[in-house]
């Protein structure tokens, strides 16, 4: 298979042409449907990404590479976690969230979604023991 037939929606000829979708764009749909998942506290990203985020502009693909290789299409996710919440159970609703927004959107099946888990936030935690140390 090659890179354009993986992205190309059109499953039967209609005569009106064909669709094209970036890799870019389904960076964007999976790191939207990843970061709608409760217990994901953020999107890892590089420093360049960071200095971006912080002029105002939301870098919505952060934190996600997609590979488009001749079994099909790899989406790797790297998050960070929320303290307290069940790693397996998130990481499988991420990739269910993922999975089910590209078919909605692109009609596109991903063959492997692999969640990388880069971090734990412990930011609850610090705000009940600043609480408490205050009283």
């Amino acid at each position: 298979m090659s890179e354009s037939t993986i992205l190309d929606m059109n499953q039967e000829y209609t005569g009106l042409g064909k669709v094209e979708i970036a890799p870019e764009v389904i960076e964007v749909i999976a790191g939207i449907a990843a970061s709608e998942v409760e217990g994901v506290a953020q999107m890892r990203g590089n420093f360049a990404s960071g200095v971006v985020e912080k002029l105002g502009k939301k870098l919505h693909n952060k934190g996600v590479k997609v590979e488009l290789a001749e079994d099909g299409i790899k989406v790797d996710v790297y998050c960070v976690m929320n303290f307290g919440i069940s790693i397996p159970q998130v990481a499988q609703q991420i990739q269910d969230n993922i999975r089910q927004t590209l078919l909605n959107m692109t009609a596109l099946v991903a063959e492997e979604i692999n969640i990388h888990v880069v971090g734990v936030q412990f930011e609850n935690v610090k705000q009940d023991t600043e609480t408490q140390q205050e009283m």
